[in-house]
């Protein structure tokens, strides 16, 4: 009987979202489409309906039009022109998303620069991509006043945004937020002639971590997927209303959740960071039955007290990515969520995977041309013949995903040309083709009736990037960055597993320079200023003598098994506990909280 159920289920998902997903035609670059005139177009259309919800401020539509509009004329007033980048560095909030919004109106590219970042990153993420100006909240400012100096823009470049109104405005930067009340409501004329090859955003991708990689979106790239998103994923319509609390200057944060209130009209409910003991009363609240997750978010719901909020929740529907299996029958059970639509793809990347038939445990399915090949973890090597040529895995087993570049699947890369080169390979099934390397582990999976599509699951990152808090980590560029303290003659660094928590933790075994010696107190000082919390290594191995291979190559296999065990690493551990910024030696009291998943990772 179960089967017969699912049977007819399956077919009346793929009936429903099938001939929307084959009957849309994705934007080619000379098309007058764009975000800001998909924006403008929902908003005329529901001018009256909820758009937004923010610490207690709602606006319809037309209200948060009108809003935007005004950020477009006075960002045109203060010279932004069509073309021109524009740093974004704001919390979630309101005036985050009109910043995005009015420069897309105007032709400008959105740089969303991640808010934690301070000191060199952020100088980066401001000065790799050229921007002109720099829109920086109330929140953030003393984050900018920090590293002004060694930028290239003038005062009057900032433009302050007001927040809560607690702190005053640094005197010499621009009052954006004093201006833009007096700013025309009106639609600029501009917008209806943006086209869709036309450059919306840099997203900087978390794969590399002191000095982040811009990754390119254009028009075309955010209406691709938002439609998807929007009509197989969360299936939105108007009267919905989404629970969107991650970090916006990310795509998964921005990409499903504003793409699909933009192409459905469905309500925004926003939230500056994720408050596990606060979303299901807000969820109670607010009515959202659509949420965006990353993985990460949902095991601290799984594991956090039950709460009377959490019976009879509205919430129906949810799309994002990094669900464990294990985690993934906990919150179906336990909440009662009907559909996870899970997705796998990248800033950068060219496919994108969307379980749209709700099966358990899958990142679903693509229409892209891929290929799995088998995969030396160890050795950190694509796996080959005799005749040299790559190996694709069977059904069930991990490979290397590689994904085809073709005039449909483009990929448009990075800001920086050899970082792109980068992930290419080509001639690999024919003379002159081109494949995006993911950089991941995926294998086809059986998910019983599926209508002969195959399905995927996410399996693991590989060789120098590990994903630690919902952000993808390089381990070159925090080996770099450590090499760069005096005393160390080589870092290497890797993703170790610690029960309990999502993803992995960094690990980083340390070579010391001849009679060189490590205060940790001034190293940990280091570690703190110039790496983002997420790639803070949290173990530190002291290590006589840097392995590698005969090619020189780091070797990480045995470190990543030996891991910061006790029993089976006799150099000196230390430990970065959450909240700490102090490294410590790492006792057999620790370690047991640790191995227990009692240490609050």
């Amino acid at each position: 009987m179960k089967k017969i159920t699912e049977f007819f289920r399956v077919l009346k998902d793929f009936a429903t979202v099938a001939p929307l997903l084959a009957s849309y035609k994705p934007p080619k670059d000379d098309d007058t489409v764009s975000m800001g005139l998909l924006f403008q177009t929902t908003a005329e259309k529901y001018a009256d309906k909820s758009a937004l919800v923010f610490e207690g401020r709602e606006l319809n539509w037309g209200q948060f039009n009108r809003l935007v509009n005004q950020f477009a004329h006075l960002l045109k007033k203060q010279g932004v022109a069509r073309g021109d980048v524009v740093a974004v560095l704001l919390e979630n909030r309101i005036e985050m998303l009109a910043s995005v919004l009015a420069l897309a109106k105007i032709g400008a590219t959105a740089s969303l620069v991640n808010n934690s970042l301070r000191g060199k990153p952020l100088v980066h993420c401001i000065s790799i991509t050229d921007s002109r100006k720099c829109l920086v909240g109330e929140e953030l400012v003393e984050a900018i006043m920090e590293v002004k100096e060694q930028l290239p823009l003038s005062d009057q470049d900032y433009l302050w945004v007001e927040d809560t109104g607690e702190s005053t405005k640094p005197e010499k930067l621009f009052n954006f937020s004093e201006q833009v009340d007096a700013m025309p409501t009106t639609n600029l004329a501009e917008t209806a002639d943006i086209k869709a090859g036309e450059k919306a955003l840099y997203i900087f991708t978390s794969g590399t971590t002191g000095l982040p990689k811009a990754a390119v979106i254009y028009h075309r790239r955010f209406l691709a997927s938002a439609y998807p998103y929007c009509k197989a994923g969360l299936r939105a319509k108007q009267q919905d209303r989404i629970y969107m609390c991650l970090p916006l200057y990310h795509m998964t944060g921005l990409g499903p959740g504003f793409g699909t209130s933009l192409s459905s009209g469905a309500s925004m409910f926003l939230r500056r960071r994720f408050s596990a003991s606060q979303f299901w009363p807000e969820v109670q609240q607010y009515q959202t039955n659509l949420f965006v997750y990353v993985g990460e978010l949902c095991r601290y719901l799984s594991i956090h007290p039950e709460c009377p909020e959490e019976k009879n929740n509205p919430l129906e529907t949810m799309m994002g990515n990094g669900l464990r299996p294990d985690v993934w029958d906990q919150f179906r059970s336990r909440f009662k969520v009907k559909r996870i639509s899970e997705i796998y793809g990248s800033s950068e990347g060219n496919a994108a995977f969307i379980n749209f038939l709700n099966k358990d445990r899958t990142i679903g399915t693509t229409s892209a041309s891929l290929m799995l090949v088998k995969y030396d973890v160890d050795a950190d090597e694509m796996i080959r013949d005799a005749a040299g040529k790559l190996i694709e895995a069977e059904p069930g087993e991990p490979g290397l995903l590689l994904s085809e570049i073709d005039d449909k699947y483009k990929f448009d890369g990075y800001q920086n040309k050899e970082a792109t080169n980068s992930k290419i390979l080509t001639d690999l099934k024919n003379p002159g083709d081109r494949w995006f390397n993911t950089g991941d582990l995926v294998r086809q999976i059986d998910v019983g009736f599926a209508l002969g599509l195959p399905h995927f699951q996410f399996v693991d990152r590989v060789g120098d990037t590990f994903r630690w808090r919902a952000e993808n980590v390089s381990t070159n560029e925090v080996g770099e960055i450590i090499n760069a303290y005096d005393g160390i003659e080589m870092t290497n660094v890797y993703g170790v597993e610690v029960p309990g928590a999502e993803g992995k933790a960094g690990m980083a075994a340390i070579t010391l320079k001849e009679g060189a010696s490590l205060d940790m107190d001034a190293f940990s000082q280091f570690v703190d200023r110039e790496l983002p919390a997420h790639a803070r290594p949290v173990f530190i191995r002291l290590q006589q003598q840097v392995e590698t291979t005969v090619t020189f190559k780091l070797v990480k296999g045995a470190l990543r098994k030996e891991a910061y065990h006790l029993d089976q690493v006799k150099e000196p551990l230390f430990i970065l506990k959450p909240k700490s910024q102090a490294y410590e030696p790492l006792d057999d009291a620790s370690y047991q909280q640790v191995i227990a998943g009692q240490s609050g990772f």
